[in-house]
């Protein structure tokens, strides 16, 4: 179960992440709103997840899920680079966060 709390949090923290992008500096209201609550929720999943995954899994699968996500949704809704070596690099966060789930014993 901890292990799905934090997958939700790492979704809620890129809806955070991006949502950053669509507030123009706390200029847009809705936006601004989606913010506060996505970052306070990501914040408190992260703290459910915690109470069983060790802090240093949780926080590497919950940044690093955020780091990939919010970069390819950049390429996808904002037309950021592709550049292999971008690409190779967001490819290696994957396998952290993949290698760090395998070797995690419930």
């Amino acid at each position: 179960m901890a292990w799905l709390i934090l997958f939700s949090a790492g979704v809620v923290e890129i809806v955070f992440a991006l949502s950053l992008k669509y507030n123009q500096g706390f200029t847009k209201l809705v936006p601004s709103i989606v913010t506060m609550f996505a970052g306070g929720g990501s914040f408190y999943l992260l703290t459910l997840a915690i109470k069983t995954l060790p802090i240093g899994t949780a926080y590497a699968v919950w940044t690093g899920m955020g780091a990939v996500g919010v970069a390819i949704l950049g390429v996808l809704l904002f037309k950021e680079s592709t550049d292999w070596i971008r690409l190779l690099s967001i490819s290696f966060i994957v396998i952290g966060i993949v290698g760090l789930k395998l070797t995690h014993v419930d």
